[in-house]
């Protein structure tokens, strides 16, 4: 099978295209530079897409960029670097005429309303309630087909929770203070925590690939990307102290909206989300995740 991944040089994307490789698929990534296996973003503009059976789009201004400050520049780098990517391939999904198999897109969670009591799974209706929702609601939008494109393209979007791997994504900012025993729960730390290793975001999409058949509705499919767990940002804090052996006493207070890059009282994965999110099991094959458990996934991350 041959895959088209935009933003596939990214976190996401390497294990992805790793994945992928070992199983004996082609892999053309789409980034802002040309190099071997890859295209850019003007050549879909330009040439079309490239023959493919399936297409993946990952590409992503990094919500949480130390580097960045949380202002209005950035916040549309976040909704462009999404949004914009996201109409450039549907848009040559659109204009092909051998479209793929196979159309996947990766959004977030950050569209279910923060809440202690409720339990969002993809059959949850929402609407957007601020920035982060908002941008949930474009880029899904973005991604949608034409009607006649869509009766032989399968569209599937994954939301996921805070994907936590070595190399990137939520850990590689939890690790440092974590070493040096500043680690802990973000105020009272009750709210759920919805994540997924890496890897398992990588086999879900696969999945969806691979298990690619004519669509039995035109409409997206929808499948939140997060393990069977259902932990608190407490439990997450205690268990990763613990596999690390340094304390977490020190408890984080709130970060005022707005104040840091990111960080919201809602349901973004790094502060903690206050909605929690439930999986819907794929059917039959259903997909077997590699790491289900907290304990399983961060013994995996930090090498214990």
């Amino acid at each position: 099978m041959r895959v088209l991944i935009g933003g596939g040089s990214g976190f996401v994307g390497r294990e992805l295209t790793r994945l992928l490789k070992s199983k004996g698929h082609e892999v053309t990534i789409i980034s802002r530079q040309p190099g071997p296996g890859r295209i850019t973003w003007a050549d879909v503009e330009s040439r079309g897409l490239p023959q493919c059976e399936g297409a993946v789009n990952l590409a992503g201004e990094n919500i949480m960029n130390p580097l960045r400050w949380w202002n209005d520049s950035y916040k549309k780098d976040l909704f462009s670097s999404r949004v914009d990517t996201t109409k450039t391939l549907a848009q040559a999904i659109a204009a092909s005429p051998s479209p793929p198999q196979s159309w996947v897109l990766i959004t977030g969670v950050a569209c279910y309303k923060p809440s202690l009591q409720n339990q969002y799974t993809e059959d949850s209706e929402w609407t957007p309630f601020d920035l982060l929702s908002r941008l949930v609601k474009e880029w899904e939008e973005a991604g949608r087909l034409p009607h006649s494109i869509a009766q032989s393209t399968r569209q599937v979007i994954i939301r996921p929770g805070a994907v936590l791997g070595r190399d990137g994504g939520a850990m590689k900012q939890m690790l440092t203070p974590f070493w040096l025993g500043l680690g802990g729960p973000l105020g009272s730390g009750r709210q759920p925590f919805p994540w997924i290793h890496v890897s398992d975001l990588a086999g879900i999409i696969l999945h969806a690939l691979e298990t690619s058949s004519s669509p039995t509705s035109t409409q997206q499919e929808v499948f939140n990307g997060v393990a069977p767990a259902l932990n608190t940002n407490y439990e997450f804090t205690k268990e990763l102290g613990r596999i690390l052996r340094r304390p977490t006493l020190l408890p984080c207070p709130r970060v005022p909206h707005g104040y840091l890059p990111g960080l919201r009282e809602s349901s973004h994965p790094h502060t903690g989300s206050e909605g929690r999110t439930q999986e819907k099991l794929w059917s039959p094959p259903g997909y077997q995740f590699q790491y289900p458990g907290l304990t399983s996934a961060l013994k995996e991350i930090v090498g214990s």
